[in-house]
């Protein structure tokens, strides 16, 4: 290492769509294939240099639109990884800011599928590029202690939606089940929901009551959010 020094900013994605196998809701998230030395031919996270003129989420935004063709809503910038020993195999140290989105699943399903992007379970992933296998591992770690407390499960879902909806949300990200009346409560009581006049109807069961979050209460809690 030379002592030079690199900045790149990288995105980890998250969206629900259906095992391949159980057909349960997991969660996923897309990667890029190198097509240059190191790690030529992994899967890597989205991401790239940050640009002279470019801001981070700026950046973070280009990159996903670039190579993904996704443009979430909503980025949060998630952490900084500045190993020294990140690429062993190359002179110049880098740095990656990092952030996390969560799209919904027609959200995801627009995004470029191909050679050299694909759509990974996210607790079954290849060996990854670089660190992005603990990359991946700490954005699934705070995903899962954030869902419990605040109302980042709203970005899985549309603008209004029912309890057993919003219960499959929690279920899928933390990988268990939750007893429903328990749920119910908790969630009322926890005073982040706003009950609308509107049912979910044409289903075989009675109509759902449809929800909304409370829009005074931060999405984010975790640093700079960019709404798009």
């Amino acid at each position: 290492m030379d002592g030079s020094l690199s900045l790149a900013v990288s995105t980890v994605i998250f969206a629900l769509r259906p095992h391949p196998r159980t057909r349960l809701p997991v969660l996923w998230v897309p990667l890029v294939r190198r097509i240059r030395q190191p790690h030529q031919g992994r899967w890597a996270l989205p991401g790239g240099p940050l640009g002279a003129e470019e801001g981070l989420a700026t950046s973070a935004a280009r990159t996903l639109q670039e190579t993904t063709r996704l443009s979430p809503r909503y980025l949060e910038q998630l952490y900084a990884f500045g190993g020294t020993d990140r690429a062993p195999t190359t002179a110049e140290r880098t740095v990656s800011v990092v952030y996390w989105a969560l799209v919904r699943p027609e959200e995801a399903d627009a995004g470029a599928v191909g050679v050299n992007v694909q759509w990974f379970v996210a607790d079954e992933l290849p060996e990854l590029a670089f660190d992005h296998s603990l990359i991946v591992e700490y954005a699934l770690w705070r995903l899962r202690n954030k869902v419990e407390y605040s109302r980042i499960a709203a970005a899985f879902l549309g603008e209004s939606f029912t309890l057993a909806e919003l219960r499959g949300v929690h279920e899928a990200v933390l990988q268990r089940s939750l007893e429903p009346s328990n749920f119910r409560r908790q969630i009322e009581t926890s005073g982040r929901l706003v009950a609308t006049d509107a049912y979910r109807t044409g289903g075989r069961h009675r109509p759902a009551r449809l929800y909304r979050h409370d829009r005074s209460i931060q999405l984010s809690d975790n640093g700079p959010l960019t709404e798009r």
